[in-house]
């Protein structure tokens, strides 16, 4: 009778990465504080190994509190709050803790998914916003953590997502079926590459909304600015300006609508009579500016995201699901 395999453990893992035990035990407990590489040698041999920690899984066996991770950028921006915010209110019915996981860099992020499979502390998983790579997710799948992804699309993972690129087309036709033919963008450049391009998409739309109306697009309209007013107000300004000023601006984020908003009465130049605006998010703020935006459900999708994440944690041999909400305009004072 032949004997069973015997599972892996943290010394085979180091000997086959080629480094110290610590600095495994390190890599577990502590990603950040492992160098990429070594992080990756290390991540290499546990996926080539099978290894499972037994300390962190036995942990995570004994205990009876539930947990989700939410892995996040831009944790204090307003559509990312009214996502948890959804997220929240939906686990607050249920018996599971939220813990949230801020991204701030494209290697913080892989350590993110390099990581948390292997310590057992999480019972599901939402991403919201950001890029999964298909190591990340065979990483998820073959370690049993259920997970959707908000605003992103992976075959292999649930999802939750909306059409940035019909958003985009909705407030360019929306302006040009007002009798807008001058139509600025305005957007904040400063997204960083490891989030999802969310932006870049509702560009796109809008500015195919005009190729298919007929309307040119000259360069000059097309304005970046980042989330600090003073510049937004500045961009509003030169636009304004121009010795053919746009008429309307599609602000891809309510954000930044908003704060046109602010300029345009610093300039004394009336909405919509002089310049229309249309926003992007529908946020709490929209409606107490009255502005004419592209409502996407943001506390819908973290309690749809929610819903999808428990019924497979139930049934981990339910279907991958693929859940597209759908965007409304919503026509205010401001277009």
């Amino acid at each position: 009778m032949s004997a069973s395999r015997t599972p892996p453990t943290i010394y085979d893992v180091a000997e086959k990465a080629g480094v110290s035990i610590s600095t495994v035990s390190r890599m577990l407990n502590f990603p950040d504080k492992v160098g990429a590489e070594t992080r990756d040698r290390i991540l290499a041999a546990i996926d080539e190994l099978g290894f499972v920690p037994k300390a962190e899984a036995r942990a995570r066996a004994l205990s009876r509190t539930g947990r989700i991770g939410v892995i996040t950028p831009f944790f204090t921006a307003p559509a990312f709050v009214q996502r948890l915010r959804g997220i929240a209110a939906a686990l607050g019915k249920v018996s599971y803790e939220m813990v949230i996981y801020p991204v701030e860099s494209t290697g913080q992020l892989d350590s993110y998914f390099g990581s948390i499979p292997l310590t057992g502390n999480l019972d599901g998983l939402v991403v919201v916003s950001l890029p999964v790579t298909d190591i990340a997710a065979r990483r998820l799948n073959s370690f049993n953590i259920p997970t959707v992804l908000i605003e992103y699309s992976h075959p292999r993972l649930n999802c939750v997502e909306i059409d940035d690129f019909e958003g985009g087309y909705m407030a360019a036709d929306y302006l040009i079926r007002k009798g807008h033919t001058r139509i600025a963008f305005l957007a904040n450049p400063d997204i960083p590459q490891y989030a999802v391009a969310t932006l870049t998409r509702r560009f796109t739309g809008f500015r195919q909304a005009l190729t298919d109306a007929g309307i040119e697009l000259p360069e000059h309209y097309v304005c970046h600015a980042s989330s600090d007013q003073e510049q937004i107000y500045r961009a509003t300004a030169d636009l304004l300006r121009l010795p053919d000023p746009p008429t309307a601006v599609f602000a891809a984020l309510d954000f930044h609508a908003a704060n046109v908003l602010k300029a345009a009465r610093r300039l004394n130049v009336r909405v919509p009579d002089q310049l229309a605006v249309v926003g992007f998010d529908d946020l709490d703020i929209a409606e107490y500016a009255d502005l004419t935006t592209i409502r996407q459900h943001l506390d819908e999708s973290g309690r749809l995201a929610v819903e999808i994440l428990l019924a497979h944690i139930a049934d981990p041999a339910r279907p991958v699901q693929h859940a597209r909400l759908p965007l409304t305009l919503v026509e205010r004072l401001t277009a």
